[in-house]
């Protein structure tokens, strides 16, 4: 009963927190939602924010690039565990078997590659569906930002996880 009425008495001053946040200028780049719970159990427990430096975490995102543990990057962005490399495709219709054939060698394999569609989800070609499945990776198309977050979260649980992120401002 004591945790309820914590965190109820905590409501104000979250909401307040939140509404200076949102009036602060972010240099037109889009934080990504935080990962840490608002209201846990293990308030004082922080393991998510404690990530080992090495460890790419996409931090935010505009209409043209990301920024990935503090760098801003132009243009679309391949991910591979901690590794982190500039990808061809500029638009949807660019993605192919082909601009996804480092996949045919990465070892070791990562369990799903997250591809980021831009500023919408879109219908992967049956081809290149096919050629992800031939090499033993699950397959997720999602907006870019979702994407990104979704790759931060499996990273940091320790997973062998992909992403291919075209920028957010990339509609088609």
């Amino acid at each position: 009963m004591a945790v309820g009425q914590r965190a109820v008495s905590a409501l104000p001053t979250l909401l307040r927190t939140l509404r200076k946040e949102l009036l602060k200028p972010h240099n037109h780049v889009n934080p990504l939602p935080s990962l840490r719970r608002s209201f846990s159990l293990y308030d004082q427990i922080n393991l998510i924010d404690q990530v080992p430096e090495d460890q790419l975490r996409f931090q935010g995102y505009n209409d043209t690039g990301f920024t990935v543990n503090g760098v801003e990057y132009e243009g679309s962005l391949l991910c591979v565990g901690n590794l982190l490399m500039s990808w061809k495709p500029k638009k949807f219709s660019e993605i192919t078997a082909d601009s996804l054939s480092l996949f045919q060698i990465v070892r070791p394999i990562p369990e799903i590659l997250i591809l980021g569609c831009g500023r919408n989800i879109q219908h992967v070609d049956p081809e290149v569906r096919r050629f992800i499945q031939s090499t033993g990776i699950k397959l997720e198309a999602v907006d870019s930002r979702n994407a990104a977050s979704t790759y931060n979260i499996l990273n940091e649980e320790g997973r062998i996880v992909a992403a291919a992120l075209l920028p957010y401002g990339i509609s088609s």
